[in-house]
Parts: structure tokens; C-alpha cells; sequence
């Protein structure tokens, strides 16, 4: 979570920078440590389950593109704090895709998240409308990622599905930096590069978490992103959160920390 939370930091960071390049760039970086892993473990880069696999590729750009746009138009902190509602999102596609239960005090805590956004929303007059709507639908593609990837399984090794989202990403950002393109500036170098390295970090270790253990479990636990992304918003950026903002986000944070301990006591009956 750690390497998502600098990935953040560039993004916001290079806001001069469109957000179809910011993808490219990142899906460029990451694709140059993820081909030697693949033939130094001599593993297939097009895969087993394909059609999976070009599906999570393609809502992970959707879901990465919307969420680098929002980003520019509303603080980080509560940018990424929005975005991880995606927990939700992958709980109820996962009741829907593949058969996962979700119990009643579930939907109570999803709810009680949700109630989170409209505090943060309500109480914020100059937080874009916009924004926020994007960023929610990141989310969702982003929840509706980690449940591909768990429908994907054992079948294909992490490196493999993180190399085919990236190779998505390169075909369709280098598409969108056809007509959104600015010239970056000789600093901007370095944090584009660094932008393949915290996102491979990320990627892999999650997408390894999703295969190893159920989406609901794994999910919430991306939420400790969000201090370390707060704490950089306000160290670097000069963002100010106000209380009932801040209430917001405990809601938001508080409903998902609720659902995992819950599906916890429930496992272990």
C-alpha cells in the first residue's frame, strides 16, 4: 500500500501532465520490470484465461484513467479516500460473479460507508460534483478488477496479469496521448519513471493478496493507504480537511474496517 501511496504522490504531483500520459508512462515503467520476471521464470505473457485477463486489463485502464483524471480536481487525501470505497463494489460483484456471501450487518457497514461519501460531499461546497462521480466510478471498476483477478485464480501467475494490464495500458494511453500530449519538463523525467517502479510494487503484492485469500478480506485492507496518502496531501500539498470531512472519511473507513472484522468472526465459527 505503501508503493500506492507514492504512486499518488507523483500523480498529483506531475498535475501539469495529462492523465492519458501519466498511464502510459506507468504502464511503460512497470512493463520494463515485468518482462525480464517473465522470461527469467520462462512464463507465457499472453496467459491462460485471456479473455479474463484482457477484461482486467481493460477495467483497470478505465478505472486508473478516470481516477488520475479525478485526482487533478479534488484533494489527494480525499481523492483516494473515495476511490476505496472500491471494497464495496468488489464485495457485491463478487456475491454476483462468484457466489461470495454477504451477509445482512454487511450491507449495514457498506451503508454506513456510503453515508461517509455524502458527509464528505455535503460539507465540502468546493468539491467538484464531477470529481466525485468519477472517482466513485473508479472505485467500482476497481472493486470489479480485484474480483477478475479472483476469478482468475491460480490459473495465471501474478506477474503475468499485471503485465497484461499493462500492455492494455500502453495500446490505449499511447491512443489518448495522440491528442492529450504535453511535453514534459526535464524534472518531470524521473518521478514518470518512478511512476512503473511504485506501481509494479502496488500491483504485484495486491494481485498476489487477491489470489491467495478471499475479495472481501483482502480489499479493506487497502485502506491503510489512505493515512499515508492523507498525511502526504497535507505535508506536500498544503490540503486542509475540515472536521465533518474528516468524520467523513472515519465513516467511510470505519464501515469497511467493520465489514472485515465481521466476515472474520463469521469465518471462524
Amino acid at each position: 500500500m505503501l508503493g500506492f501511496a507514492c504512486l499518488n504522490f507523483i500523480v498529483k504531483y506531475l498535475d501539469h501532465i495529462s492523465a492519458f500520459q501519466l498511464v502510459f508512462f506507468r504502464a511503460v515503467g512497470t512493463l520494463f520490470i515485468t518482462l525480464p520476471i517473465l522470461y527469467v521464470k520462462n512464463l507465457n505473457p499472453f496467459g491462460n484465461k485471456r479473455v479474463l485477463l484482457l477484461s482486467r486489463g481493460i477495467v483497470g485502464f478505465t478505472s486508473l484513467l478516470l481516477y488520475f483524471i479525478a485526482l487533478k480536481m479534488m484533494p489527494l487525501g480525499t481523492c483516494v479516500t473515495l476511490r476505496y470505497l472500491a471494497p464495496i463494489f468488489a464485495a457485491i460483484f463478487a456475491f454476483w460473479l462468484l457466489g461470495e456471501s454477504v451477509k445482512l450487518p454487511q450491507w449495514v457497514f457498506f451503508l454506513i460507508s456510503f453515508a461517509g461519501v455524502f458527509l464528505v460531499k455535503g460539507f465540502d461546497p468546493d468539491l467538484s460534483t464531477l470529481a466525485v462521480i468519477l472517482v466513485i466510478i473508479s472505485g467500482a471498476l476497481s472493486g470489479l478488477v480485484l474480483v477478475i483477478i479472483r476469478k482468475i485464480g491460480y490459473d495465471d501467475h501474478p506477474v503475468v496479469v499485471v503485465n497484461y494490464f499493462m500492455m492494455v495500458s500502453i495500446v490505449l494511453g499511447l491512443i489518448g496521448c495522440f491528442k492529450y500530449w504535453t511535453p514534459p519538463q526535464l524534472m518531470d523525467w524521473p518521478f514518470l519513471i518512478l511512476l512503473g517502479v511504485f506501481g509494479f510494487i502496488g500491483q504485484y503484492f495486491m494481485t498476489r493478496a487477491v489470489q491467495l485469500e478471499t475479495t472481501d478480506v483482502v480489499a479493506p485492507i487497502k485502506y491503510i493507504e489512505v493515512p499515508f496518502t492523507i498525511l502526504i496531501g497535507m505535508s506536500f500539498f498544503g490540503e486542509v480537511y475540515g472536521w465533518m470531512s474528516v468524520i467523513g472519511f472515519l465513516l467511510i473507513v470505519g464501515g469497511l474496517v467493520a465489514n472485515i472484522l465481521y466476515k472474520q468472526r463469521v469465518l471462524a465459527r
